[in-house]
């Protein structure tokens, strides 16, 4: 049998009918895919931050320290799983609008499906770069949007119509927890655990761009 993850994006209608099938018999059967799956985001970003790392001057190289980037990463990887854990809830609130009377558990592993294209584009983490993480997020954001559209009418069997309307809706939500999870992560990890930073630059007689003599300007 196809792995869900794959089948999302080969055949997400044939996918969702499989998970809705997967789910009936086993409550839990989403676990394995949220677990696994949310580990790409957090060790791309692991090997991104202290290996890869990034350029905020021109000649510096910016890397984080191996504590640090355990924090932030250990930090992301729960931020998803509350995140998820959040979006389930809301979407059981929501079902007793749309007559339709799924349990939390079913509830939580729709949204850990959905979720997917979020997991997948984690690998854009290996390589830090705003453009690259905006692209792909937006990439992702436009997919999962789809899996959406096209997965709640048949996992909750509600008519079409309806489920447009609570697609809409749950889309709304998910964007707003999406990035309060993501900056309020990044926060607490800036404010709790004092990060430390490594930098290096093409001309090592200075070890940071602070300690280079600057230039003083000359007069008009």
């Amino acid at each position: 049998m196809t792995p869900h993850f794959v089948s999302l994006f080969t055949r997400p209608e044939r996918a969702w009918d499989d998970i809705r099938q997967d789910e009936k018999s086993n409550g839990l059967h989403y676990l394995g895919h949220l677990l696994l799956l949310a580990l790409i985001p957090a060790v791309s970003l692991y090997v991104g931050t202290t290996y890869t790392g990034w350029s905020l001057v021109k000649n510096e190289d910016v890397h984080l320290q191996n504590t640090s980037a355990l924090q932030l990463c250990v930090l992301l990887y729960f931020a998803i799983l509350i995140g998820v854990l959040i979006m389930g809830a809301f979407v059981r609130w929501m079902t007793r609008t749309f007559d339709a009377r799924p349990s939390l558990n079913e509830c939580i592993g729709f949204i850990a499906y959905v979720s997917t294209p979020f997991y997948i584009a984690g690998l854009a983490a290996l390589y830090p770069s705003r453009w690259l993480a905006i692209a792909i997020l937006g990439a992702a954001s436009v997919y999962s949007a789809f899996l959406l559209y096209v997965g709640l009418p048949r996992f909750m069997r509600i008519p079409h119509q309806k489920g447009a309307l609570f697609s809409t809706s749950v889309l709304a939500v998910g964007l707003l927890v999406l990035v309060n999870m993501m900056v309020g992560t990044i926060h607490f990890w800036q404010l709790s655990m004092s990060p430390e930073y490594e930098r290096t630059t093409q001309d090592q007689s200075y070890p940071t761009v602070d300690e280079r003599p600057q230039k003083v300007p000359e007069a008009l």
